[in-house]
């Protein structure tokens, strides 16, 4: 069964989220991507608690129903801490699952303990489309969908339609309610994306691209169990990106998705999910079980 839950950050926003399973299990925290919300994982979260986990969904902040900064702090460091204090009302270091902008966030908090000598705030981390190296048109393409439309939908069958337009591959869902998790309605009665508009400003500066050090530094230094999971379509993380990731972290395990492209746990739900369970179960489990 569902449950909402509560986070607190360090500078005092509320974050909230979705759990399923038994809080005793094993935690997995589940990061979505930029513009999107914790309700992008619900299906693979229910599946992870029937497989005897505890999942956690979380809206990043600016996202879904978590709090926007009044100062628009939307920056890398900013998420990452998020993700280390989150990391910490766990009893024990939780999996982290993060797409897009929660796989950066994470990779960042992991590269942050490290060079300040802190134990890893996860157990094992699967990054999902996104690694050490990012095509730049796929970023932007990406961005572009975001930026659109800031006077909002007049009816969901429009933000479908645009959806629809930027993934072509994907079929149009018959029933639009779902989008409604998605999307909030204004006092004007149009619907606008569910996050702060202040999140996509800034993105792509030589600022916020500029972390090529600081995250091929987090890459070489895991120790942990590491799955990337790639999908084939993607025009965000090519071949060659999850290539430069599979030799800065020699003992990851690689998954590349068909039918999948950026979205890939949107695209292909089932293959993904499967490709984290087995992850979990064959090498988090196994890492657990101490010597007789």
């Amino acid at each position: 069964m569902k449950q909402e839950i509560t986070f607190k950050t360090p500078d005092g926003l509320t974050l909230r989220a979705d759990a399923w399973g038994d809080p005793q299990d094993d935690p997995v925290l589940l990061l979505h991507g930029g513009g999107q919300t914790r309700h992008a994982w619900a299906g693979t979260a229910e599946t992870l608690a029937a497989g005897g986990w505890y999942a956690v969904s979380l809206d990043l902040r600016g996202h879904g129903d978590s709090d926007w900064c009044p100062q628009g702090r939307y920056d890398h460091a900013s998420f990452s801490t998020d993700v280390s204090a989150v990391a910490e009302f766990f009893e024990r270091p939780p999996v982290l699952v993060g797409a897009s902008l929660g796989g950066m966030s994470s990779l960042f908090a992991l590269g942050r303990a490290q060079s300040e000598q802190r134990p890893p705030p996860a157990s094992a981390l699967v990054l999902v489309d996104i690694a050490t190296r990012m095509e730049i048109d796929g970023a932007k393409r990406i961005l572009a969908f975001m930026s659109q439309k800031p006077e909002g939908f007049a009816s969901l069958e429009e933000a479908a339609e645009a959806i629809s337009t930027y993934n072509p591959h994907r079929p149009k869902p018959k029933d639009l309610n779902g989008l409604k998790k998605n999307l909030r309605q204004g006092e004007d009665g149009r619907y606008r994306w569910h996050w702060d508009p202040a999140f996509v400003e800034g993105r792509l500066t030589p600022d916020s691209m500029n972390m090529l050090d600081t995250l091929d530094a987090a890459a070489r230094g895991l120790s942990i169990p590491t799955l990337l999971v790639r999908g084939r379509m993607s025009d965000l993380l090519s071949q060659e990106g999850a290539d430069t990731f599979l030799e800065q972290v020699p003992h990851a395990h690689f998954v590349d998705v068909s039918d999948a492209g950026h979205m890939v746990a949107g695209d292909r739900n089932d293959l993904f999910t499967r490709a984290v369970l087995d992850f979990l179960s064959e090498q988090v489990h196994r890492a657990s079980v101490s010597p007789n």
